[in-house]
This record gives C-alpha cells, sequence and structure tokens, in this order.
C-alpha cells in the first residue's frame, strides 16, 4: 500500500486542545469493544499476536491528528537526552567467563535519543492519546488482559524516541511484555524495524538462535517499514529486535506509550540513567525491591 503523502508532514504544532478525535475510528472502531465490528478487531490483533508477537494497525490515527502529532514531536525532539554507547541484548556487561561469541559477549552501537515523560507537557496531543481510556481497553483486549495500566515511571510511561541521522537502536530486549508505539515522522531512509518473534520465552534465553541472529542469521528476521500515524502493538520482551540506521538528513521520530499488565513499574535504575542520563527517587526506592518473575534477563 503506498504511504499517505500527508503523514510525513511536520506543519506549525495545532492547537490541539480543538482537534475533533485523533483516532480513525471508522477504521478501528474501538469506542464500544462490545461491538461486532470491535470484536472482530481485538479477535484480528490476537490472532496476529499470537503468531506473530506484533501487529500494525496502519492509519490507526486520523491525517489531522498525524499533522498534529508531527508538529508536537518535532517540537518537543530538541528535549531530548541522547547517548551513544555499546550494549549487549540484554543492556548488560559482558561476562569474561563465557566465550566472546556468546550474545552476552555481543555488543552493538546504540546512538539514539529520548525525550522523557517528564519533558512532554500535559496539554499536548501526544498525552492526550497516551491517556485515552479507549485506547488503554483495545490494547488490553488485544494482549488478552482485563486492564492495562500507565507506567508509574516519571520519565519512561511516556516518551518520544528521536533518531538523527546515522543513529541506530542495535538488537535488544524490552523490559515489557509488551509495547505500544506510533509513528510520527520518517526517516528519508534507513529506520526500518527489525525483529525475531517469539526468540526467547520465560525461563529460557534461547542463546544459540539468538548468537546466530547477532552473528548474521537472518532466518528468524522480520522486517517492517512502519509509517506515519502506524499503531504497532509488540512483544518485545520475548522478541529480539533493532531499529536499523537511520539514512538521510531526517530525524526518526516514535511515539512510545508505556503500559503495563501490572500497576506500579518503574523502570530499573542503571537502564533509566543510560536512557535519559538521570533518574528520580521513584526509580531508586523501585530499585530495592525488584524481582523479576520469568527469570529473563533485562
Amino acid at each position: 500500500m503506498p504511504a499517505d503523502p500527508a503523514a510525513d508532514v511536520s506543519p506549525t504544532p495545532a492547537p490541539t486542545a480543538h482537534l475533533a478525535d485523533p483516532i480513525a475510528l471508522d477504521r478501528y472502531p474501538i469506542a464500544d469493544l462490545a461491538t461486532t465490528a470491535a470484536q472482530a478487531l481485538v479477535a484480528d490483533c490476537r490472532r496476529q499476536l499470537a503468531a506473530d508477537g506484533c501487529v500494525v494497525l496502519e492509519g490507526f490515527v486520523r491525517p489531522e491528528a498525524r499533522a498534529a502529532l508531527a508538529a508536537e514531536s518535532a517540537r518537543l525532539a530538541p528535549r531530548a537526552h541522547f547517548n551513544s554507547t555499546e550494549t549487549n541484548p540484554y543492556n548488560s556487561a559482558g561476562d569474561p567467563t563465557l566465550p566472546p561469541t556468546h550474545p552476552r559477549n555481543i555488543f552493538g552501537r546504540r546512538d539514539n535519543g529520548f525525550v522523557a515523560g517528564d519533558r512532554i507537557p500535559a496539554e499536548t496531543l501526544v498525552r492526550r492519546l497516551y491517556h485515552d481510556t479507549r485506547l488503554q481497553r483495545f490494547v488490553a483486549a488485544c494482549v488478552g488482559v482485563e486492564t492495562i495500566h500507565e507506567y508509574a515511571d516519571p520519565l519512561a510511561g511516556l516518551v518520544i524516541n528521536v533518531l538523527r541521522p546515522g543513529c541506530q537502536h542495535p538488537w535488544h530486549y524490552d523490559t515489557n511484555e509488551f509495547i505500544v508505539s506510533l509513528m510520527t515522522r520518517r526517516a528519508d531512509g534507513g529506520g526500518r524495524f527489525e525483529y525475531c518473534p517469539g526468540i526467547r520465552a520465560p525461563g529460557d534465553e534461547n542463546e544459540a538462535a539468538v548468537g546466530a541472529v547477532l552473528h548474521g542469521d537472518r532466518t528468524p528476521v522480520r522486517s517492517l517499514d512502519l509509517r506515519v500515524g502506524d499503531l504497532q502493538i509488540f512483544h518485545g520482551r520475548y522478541a529480539l529486535h533493532r531499529v536499523a540506521p537511520v539514512e538521510g538528513e531526517r530525524e526518526r521520530h516514535t511515539l512510545i506509550l508505556g503500559y503495563a499488565t501490572e500497576p506500579g513499574v518503574v523502570g530499573r535504575a542503571a537502564r533509566t540513567r543510560a536512557i535519559f542520563g538521570r533518574v528520580t527517587q521513584a526509580h531508586l526506592d523501585a530499585e530495592r525491591s525488584r524481582v523479576r518473575a520469568d527469570t529473563l534477563a533485562d
């Protein structure tokens, strides 16, 4: 399907307080999940997530809202904290007791920026979409839980990922079971989202398969060319994934909407500091009582 020519514009920010409903309800009838159409949509999303760990809802946001979200992201992008570091898929230190070819000892360059949630104003359309209870109920239904919760993390609940030309996010896992994202600006080239669905599972790191991908095996790799206005629900806790290097002169912007199946989710202090350049008292407090039930490495 050809890209919408209106999707990648970055106009002057519109006054979002008067903007009509941003969600394309004619295409995605999520306002009432009891309807036949909504139930069919949810069922289709659940089938895709079960089979592939990923579902992309093309044109989830109406064209007018895409333009406003693009403008907001562009306006907020200079607030991003950028970092450049070497990281393995687990965002951990290497292990000298393991061979250098082991996944824990294979590092890739991570160059990207994040606008933290506490730097995204309350009146923005970006935040209005994040707090939309219709979206939250829909996502909960898609991932098969009764309720999802906004992150308690004051920095990582809602963020804008900013990839400048040449930036990339190497192979990694997410700390949460699923992530919801929405592209607001495409790069001129590159920046493709690549993933290996279900390459690991609770209690099973499947290090041999992970190592093969890190050494160039493309057999399990799938690739997506996301467009502005596309909503993605993705099981990033179990799927190794990356964003390929951005090419050209144009930044790549993506909203990351942090929801969890349990209340009170706060990111790890070390990873938070690496991403945002700082931590809050909430991160320090959470670190004292953190336990991972799935035994997987972060």
